[in-house]
């Protein structure tokens, strides 16, 4: 593990590799969850209107909606070989608390969206239409619970309830199933997922039809869309921003570091201030800062002036609890990566908030500069999803499984050289796999459905995908 090829170590090309597999799968997560939710959405609306613009969005968004799919099963099948690639000691000891959820989330959800997206699929015109709207609501309840078994995995990692440490093996060992499935941790962060994986469905459902608006196309069909996504960005927005307020309550007393390293708070303070922006060092030496007085208290704690840790002193309790080391994780990673992903939450608000001032007054098809704003914000819940991401496992460190298990005590003993063969192979795959994923995704998104009959859009069902 120490061994070193080119000044750089097995555990950092692990670290590396597991970022980049693990940010390219989560760009496909969230827009699949979201996706699925608002196109069973559409052929609901469909189902009981009969209006053929309906028909046509559940056939336009349906072929981007499998497309993503697809291209998500791959790349998540990839990031859990990764497990057993590079953090086998990792492995080792959380095997008997993942086998369970990681097994019916295979078992169950996998099985569940797969089966009901076949139906789905091929079943236009060979099962009732009522049998159709319900296999894809069926196959998006099956992505949501699919994300729940992850999202109770991971949130274990953050905070671990209902184990034991065998006095033998070392290993941690399943008690309580129960208590990992309501873990405080995952309640919360299992709603902000839902909550930014529907968000970001919306948003790309509204990006992609303020594009077809502007060009003219279809207006009937995309501006039905557009409306439907502009409610539900404003709806979810609302409920995201929300659910990671309580998140970053619960984070002040399960992981207070974190918190603190988020804002640079070096020592405890009792009605500490927000920073809006801090440009020049973080380590409490600013060229310019933008603070506001006390928002800081009233984000972690509730109160106007709650008292916040700061990293020097939570230092020096780690320290004395777990051993000598650094439990600080970097800085500037997250005190930037908050500000984005809050930031961008913020803007996708506005454009919820503007699109229904703008559907109240009949004047959304015509508003150029707002579908072209629209249409500029497709990338933003992806960039808030993977800095939202990147901030919850980096403040985690140095742990890998908060306050059991190091990072550096989790990574495969192996030399360097056979993990920085596999970064660059999966890299380059992950990169082929990109190239073809947005090439395919923007050429079928700038072709809208053909205006077919009812005749037609029975006896043709390949034109849905």
């Amino acid at each position: 593990m120490n061994t070193l090829i080119g000044g750089i170590s097995t555990l950092s090309l692990a670290r590396w590799q597991f970022g980049i597999t693990t940010v390219f799968h989560f760009l496909f997560v969230p827009l699949t969850i979201g996706l699925g939710l608002l196109v069973a959405i559409l052929q609901t609306a469909f189902y009981k209107t009969k209006d053929p613009a309906y028909d046509r969005m559940t056939r336009f968004f349906g072929k981007l909606f499998l497309v993503n799919f697809a291209i998500g099963v791959v790349t998540g099948i990839v990031q859990e070989f990764q497990f057993g690639m590079d953090w086998s000691r990792y492995s080792t000891f959380v095997g008997n608390i993942f086998g369970a959820p990681l097994a019916i989330e295979g078992l169950l959800a996998f099985f569940m969206e797969s089966t009901f997206l076949g139906i789905w699929i091929f079943g236009r015109g060979r099962v009732s239409e009522r049998i159709h709207v319900l296999s894809i609501w069926l196959a998006s309840l099956g992505t949501i619970l699919s994300a729940a078994f992850i999202v109770a995995a991971n949130s274990w990692m953050q905070h671990p309830v209902g184990f034991v440490i065998d006095p033998v093996s070392h290993q941690a060992v399943m008690t309580n199933f129960w208590a990992v499935m309501t873990n405080s941790t995952f309640l919360l962060a299992y709603g902000h997922v839902l909550f930014s994986a529907f968000l970001t469905g919306a948003a790309f459902m509204l990006a992609i039809s303020a594009w077809h608006l502007r060009k003219g196309h279809d207006v009937a069909g995309f501006a039905k869309a557009a409306k439907i996504g502009i409610v539900a960005v404003l709806i979810t927005a609302v409920g995201t921003v929300f659910l990671g307020d309580s998140q970053a309550k619960q984070m002040e007393v399960q992981q207070p570091m974190k918190m603190a390293a988020a804002e640079t708070l070096y020592n405890t303070t009792s009605g500490a201030s927000f920073s809006l922006l801090t440009i020049g060092d973080l380590s409490g030496q600013p060229i310019f800062q933008v603070r506001v007085p006390h928002i800081l208290s009233v984000l972690a704690t509730n109160t106007w002036n709650g008292k916040v840790d700061g990293i020097n002193q939570l230092e020096k309790q780690a320290t004395a609890q777990y051993g000598a080391g650094s439990y600080v994780p970097v800085i500037w990673v997250l005190y930037w990566t908050f500000r984005i992903m809050v930031g961008l939450g913020i803007l996708l608000f506005v454009l919820g908030a503007v699109g229904l001032w703008l559907m109240r007054k009949k004047r959304l098809e015509k508003s150029k500069l707002y579908l072209r704003f629209a249409t500029w914000m497709l990338l933003a819940p992806f960039i808030a999803n993977s800095v939202g991401w990147i901030f919850t496992e980096i403040g985690r460190q140095p742990w890998v499984v908060y306050g059991l298990l190091k990072t550096s005590d989790a990574v495969t003993l192996i030399a360097p050289g056979y993990v920085a063969t596999s970064l660059i192979g999966f890299t380059a795959v992950y990169s082929l796999l990109a190239v073809i994923e947005i090439g395919l995704m923007m050429r079928l998104a700038k072709v809208p459905s053909p205006v077919l009959s009812e005749s037609e859009a029975q006896t043709i069902p390949e034109l849905i995908y």
